[in-house]
């Protein structure tokens, strides 16, 4: 099982207990008693149940008779609310995805140039951005021990909590990311427990909490170097290397204040000296924050010199006969403390820290500075968990014991109960940046996973939960795309699960469908699309949709039905109804005869409409013209023939003289003729025209053709 190391017994990095309690969530319903023992209990979006309880059958009608609540499942300490969650996951896409690319694109390079690894310098490089972008994202305002406050009274700033997230990120940054830094690790560590050590305060004392409770205390304390809780405090702040809250905590002694400098001299001075002594401690790091006091040395040799110096004068101090004359006791018993703390006394160590992550540091920063290594420091938590037991671990501990045991199940496991799946997804990439144990473990294809990695699977997991919300869905499929084996298969799946009647879903499936050349999947979505709008009454879109999706089949059966249609009622307002739909479908299908008669009658239609509206004899001619051509075509149905006469009664009769010459006449009557012939056939579809439209049109076109032939004869 990932997660769990093969020895459970005594020697195991995590406790672990098989015995696992049943998990009680509380359910707020806000229903008065009695309630019957009616639940419905289903699936919710991501992890959350929908609970639907109902109320006993009550006489007063107004009385609430149910209630439907989700439940959130998880050991999540809600410290990041859902919208702050999203923000997350939407502003960690950019860097994954341009992390992905550039690790592709080395692996590409390498392969051709017959590199053995990818992981180079640039590599770590790269890998480096992307955890600063993360970091940035997580945010989560970092504990400020910062002296630059005006209060005297003060000692911490007040500024918005740190995350646990953000803390196990910086943990993991720390040991497998930051390869450049690695020769300091244990300042590094130091550094993280100022910022984070507020975090552990919620399961176990730690030296923040007791410095918040001092700072209570502080307003109301006269003479502040008699009570026992301030030396306390100083040791225990300086023994985790928070030196400058321990300077600025001993300039609140009473000696500083200026009734009192001339009658406690001494006193003042042997303050000043530990002070001083604190604000020069060497620190084996390239750089101090701003505000921070000590001094940093790059190399070993220099930082081993100024620190043989430094202890030479702490030990000169400690033997000073100035002692003798402090007459004030708590005074000189707490200088004495702190003198032994920066000499690596380990019994004043153990008593002036809370847990074993504070003994940890203590031990890294004022006795065994020269720690490298995660096996040495390994060794030393456990000897510091010995001396500091914890009944109920924090999480960070158990993350922070699976790094220094170099466990990457462990950790992932850890990342993973404690942190979710967004959290194991993008630690992955920190992981295996240089550590081929790792990067072995998350890319190795394993058959009972069904053939996949377990990056790949984590990233799947994290898909699946992004898919299953409406506002995390569309990105989703940047996790399903970097799965080779699985994630294009599911990635189908979780675009055809889409409403794709919704024109802005259906438009941004198109868009990921492009992205990640998915083209018969886009066409198969706008088919659907298309046919789910024709099908509801939206016939534009749903000819708009099967057009884009290039689906011949089905724009050639909607012609047919708007062919069939428009053949049963050829009438204006008809064809208006229509003409929109005719023109969107363009000329392109044809069926029987195809829409190009449709689009040729709607022309014919514009010119009659003109003669109707008395333009000039010329557009009558244009509009006869058209007449001759649709009646000659072979693509024009007999259903026609008899509305196209019947409309153009007036260009029959025109008043000035006749449209057409004999033979064109000729040919209108052998239409008609036809038709007469054609009542009795079975196939003949009747037109919603008057009764008298076949003997009237005939009877014109006599006319017509008695009057065409006189005019033939007098111009020959």
């Amino acid at each position: 099982m990932p997660g769990l190391t093969s020895d459970l017994g005594e020697t195991s990095d995590v406790p672990f207990s098989s015995e696992v309690g049943p998990v009680v969530y509380p359910l707020r319903h806000g229903l008065k008693p009695p309630i019957a023992a009616r639940f419905s209990i289903s699936w919710s979006r991501g992890n959350s149940l929908r609970v639907s309880g109902f109320q006993s059958e009550a006489d007063d009608s107004e009385v609430v008779r149910g209630k439907v609540v989700e439940v959130k499942l998880g050991s999540g300490d809600g410290e990041i609310d859902h919208s702050q969650w999203r923000r997350i996951a939407y502003g960690s896409v950019s860097p994954f995805a341009l992390l992905q690319s550039r690790k592709n694109s080395m692996v590409a390079v390498s392969k051709m140039s017959a590199v053995s690894s990818p992981y180079d310098a640039e590599w770590s490089d790269y890998v480096m951005e992307y955890s600063r972008e993360i970091g940035f994202l997580l945010g989560g305002h970092k504990l400020s021990l910062s002296v630059g406050i005006v209060d005297t009274k003060t000692v911490l700033k007040k500024v918005e909590e740190p995350t646990c997230l953000k803390a196990a990120w910086e943990l993991m940054v720390i040991f497998y990311a930051d390869h450049k830094s690695q020769a300091w690790t244990p300042e590094q560590l130091v550094d993280w427990l100022a910022d984070y050590d507020s975090l552990l305060s919620g399961t176990q004392p730690t030296v923040h909490s007791k410095l918040v409770n001092f700072q209570k205390e502080l307003a109301s304390l006269q003479a502040i170097e008699d009570d026992d809780n301030y030396w306390e405090a100083i040791s225990s702040v300086l023994a985790v290397g928070w030196l400058d809250v321990a300077v600025k905590m001993l300039r609140l002694h009473g000696s500083y204040q200026l009734n009192q400098v001339g009658s406690r001299e001494i006193e003042n001075g042997l303050v000043e000296a530990v002070a001083v002594l604190i604000s020069k401690m060497p620190r084996m790091r390239l750089e101090l924050a701003p505000g921070k006091l000590g001094e940093y040395f790059g190399t070993k040799p220099d930082f081993i010199k100024a620190w043989e110096k430094w202890r030479g004068q702490i030990s000169k101090l400690d033997c000073s006969a100035f002692w003798v004359q402090c007459d004030h006791r708590q005074t000189r018993e707490g200088l004495k403390n702190l003198l032994q703390i920066m000499l690596g006394n380990a019994n004043i160590l153990s008593s002036v820290t809370c847990h074993w992550m504070e003994l940890h540091v203590s031990y890294l920063l004022h006795i065994r500075p020269f720690t490298m290594g995660l096996e040495n420091m390994k060794n030393l938590a456990q000897k510091c968990m010995q001396f500091k037991p914890v009944s109920c671990p924090h999480k960070l501990m158990t993350l922070l014991l699976g790094i220094l045991g170099e466990n990457t199940e462990v950790v992932l496991a850890e990342c993973s109960r404690s942190f979710g799946p967004w959290m194991v997804v993008h630690a992955a990439e920190l992981l295996a940046a240089g550590n081929t144990q790792a990067e072995i473990l998350l890319h190795e294809e394993r058959h009972n996973l069904g053939g996949i990695s377990m990056e790949e699977l984590h990233r799947l997991v994290y898909a699946q939960v992004l898919s299953s919300h409406a506002l995390t869905w569309q990105i989703g499929p940047i996790y399903l795309a970097s799965c080779t084996k699985q994630g294009m298969a599911l990635l189908k799946i979780l675009l055809y699960k889409q409403p794709m009647h919704h024109n802005q879903i259906l438009l941004k499936n198109i868009e990921i469908c492009r992205l990640y050349e998915l083209h018969k999947v886009s066409s198969k979505m706008m088919k659907i699309a298309g046919v789910h709008h024709w099908k509801h009454g939206k016939k534009g879109s749903g000819v708009f949709w099967l057009q884009q999706a290039r689906d011949e089949i089905r724009l050639s059966r909607i012609a047919q039905q708007l062919f069939d249609f428009v053949g049963k009622s050829i009438s204006d307002e008809s064809f208006k109804q229509w003409e929109g739909l005719i023109e969107l479908l363009g000329s392109e299908s044809r069926i029987a005869g195809g829409l190009e008669f449709l689009h040729k009658y709607r022309d014919f239609k514009r010119s009659l409409q003109q003669v109707h509206d008395g333009i000039a004899t010329n557009r009558a001619q244009k509009a006869a013209e058209s007449l001759i051509l649709l009646m000659k075509n072979p693509s024009t149905p007999q259903r026609f023939w008899l509305p196209l006469l019947y409309d153009s009664l007036k260009l029959l009769n025109w008043q000035e003289h006749p449209l057409l010459n004999v033979s064109q006449t000729n040919l209108l009557l052998n239409k008609l003729q036809e038709l007469s012939i054609g009542k009795a056939m079975p196939f003949f579809c009747l037109s919603l025209l008057p009764l008298n439209a076949l003997s009237s049109s005939r009877l014109l076109l006599f006319e017509v053709v008695s009057f065409s032939f006189i005019v033939e004869k007098l111009c020959t």
